[in-house]
């Protein structure tokens, strides 16, 4: 089932209302199968609406364990266009939110998430099984690019369809990549989703498919091991060969190291689909004017914490790491010991940048480094946004590093970043986090937000 509890995958349910006007069988066999090409264009909605338990284990704290109840819905509306074709499936789209809204609760605890409207239009590249985002109009918040990545792509539901002719009667399973994609599953260990040719009908005056879809999996996603329990129906639209409608009940247990039952949560997910939807917003004359390549500037992601009054741009090569009081830890993707901190203070408390390299320098020793060479403080920027840098060459524990310190000062704020390097990766890293440090904005912080 798209989504699970932790992931922000479920969205809300809504009916869909439609005409059947008779049921027709056929009884040659007939493909469907829908093709994506460069160029087409289609429009998704899709609603999910869930509700279930969390139990969280007992702790020192809660000696007694706790049980959460869980609720949660969302709404999404886009337009998208076919930008590169794939073997199996497309390799690029770009696409256009109208709508993307997702509430969860947690206990008490509430949930909101969405995209940004300045950054409604994405670029979703499509590497592994996975939507890789990125807007050609700004930086994109992690929150949002998990919330886009976590949202079904639906030309990977071709994997519900048959690979060969079928008529009414006719079973097959469908393949693990619709499959990983209705549960969010990063590895299926067990069990598959059978789909069922049950008859033609015809919909609004138009003959569909009607093919109904059931099934448990077992398998480990983001959250733990998992289990799925789905059962619903689709319909293939025989006119303009596309999947056009998807509905069904889905249950997901969150598993213990035992394969018990550790929480729950059970939905509707309604998706439908129009083909061959022309939007203005993905005209060519639209498209050739959009940076469709990812680059090192409009794959940006954006730090915005107004509870700290900071906000800042860094690259994908980053992730943030703890945030701990009025401290932001940044550590490589590789885990290979590069990393950063960014330590906010107010204008009194900021160092100077003597005072600081004092204060590097004095730490060094007593944690039994050796300094083997020292840039000294000199301006990086001035005005009110400025900016003095040095650099220690160290050596700690038999391993040399390349130790970059940044002080800032700004209207009615200071700050002090510290970057440790190891010497394989400073020529591409120290470029990076100058540029962190130079994207800095410092505010009053809005405690409680």
């Amino acid at each position: 089932m798209p989504g699970v509890i932790m992931s922000g995958r479920l969205l809300p349910f809504v009916a869909l209302s439609l005409l059947l006007t008779g049921t027709l069988v056929a009884n040659e066999p007939m493909r469907l199968q829908e093709r994506f090409p460069a160029g087409y264009q289609y429009h998704v909605s899709s609603r999910v609406r869930l509700a279930g338990e969390l139990n969280i284990p007992a702790d020192k704290e809660n000696p007694k364990g706790q049980t959460l109840s869980v609720t949660g819905e969302s709404a999404i509306e886009y337009d998208e266009r076919i930008v590169e074709a794939g073997n199996d499936e497309p390799a690029r789209t770009l696409r256009v939110y109208k709508r993307i809204d997702f509430q969860r609760k947690f206990g008490k605890q509430e949930q909101d998430n969405t995209l940004r409207t300045p950054v409604r239009r994405l670029v979703i590249l499509r590497q592994n099984h996975a939507e890789v985002p990125f807007s050609p109009d700004g930086p994109l918040l992690y929150t949002e690019i998990d919330l886009v990545r976590t949202d079904v792509f639906t030309p990977a539901l071709n994997g519900l369809l048959p690979s060969d002719a079928v008529k009414p009667g006719d079973r097959w399973k469908a393949n693990a990549t619709a499959v990983a994609e209705l549960t969010d599953l990063d590895r299926i260990e067990e069990g598959s989703l059978e789909c069922k040719f049950e008859d033609v009908v015809t919909v609004a005056g138009r003959k569909h498919a009607r093919i109904s879809l059931a099934g448990n999996v077992r398998g480990v996603n983001e959250d733990g091991p998992s289990r799925y329990e789905i059962n619903g129906f689709f319909y293939f639209d025989l006119v303009s060969n596309h999947l056009s409608y998807l509905s069904f009940k889905g249950k997901h247990l969150l598993l213990d190291k035992d394969g018990k039952a550790n929480g729950w949560n059970e939905g509707t997910f309604t998706l439908t689909r129009q083909a061959n939807v022309n939007s203005p917003d993905l005209s060519d004359s639209v498209v050739r004017g959009i940076a469709l390549e990812p680059n090192a500037n409009n794959t940006l992601l954006l730090y915005d914490n107004a509870e700290l009054g900071i906000k800042f741009l860094y690259p994908r090569r980053w992730r943030i790491g703890r945030v701990e009081g009025r401290q932001i830890m940044l550590d490589d993707n590789e885990n290979k010991g590069n990393g950063m901190l960014i330590t906010l203070a107010d204008l009194k408390s900021t160092p100077t940048p003597q005072q600081f390299l004092d204060e590097a320098q004095g730490v060094l020793k007593e944690q039994k480094g050796r300094i083997l060479g020292t840039q000294p403080p000199r301006p990086l920027q001035s005005g009110s946004f400025a900016i003095d840098r040095f650099t220690l060459e160290a050596e700690m524990v038999n391993q040399r590093l390349l130790l970059d310190y940044y002080i800032l000062r700004q209207a009615v704020a200071g700050a002090t970043v510290f970057a440790r390097m190891l010497p394989a990766d400073i020529q591409a890293l120290r470029p990076e986090i100058e540029q962190i440090a130079r994207s800095i904005v410092l505010s009053t912080p809005k405690p409680g937000m």
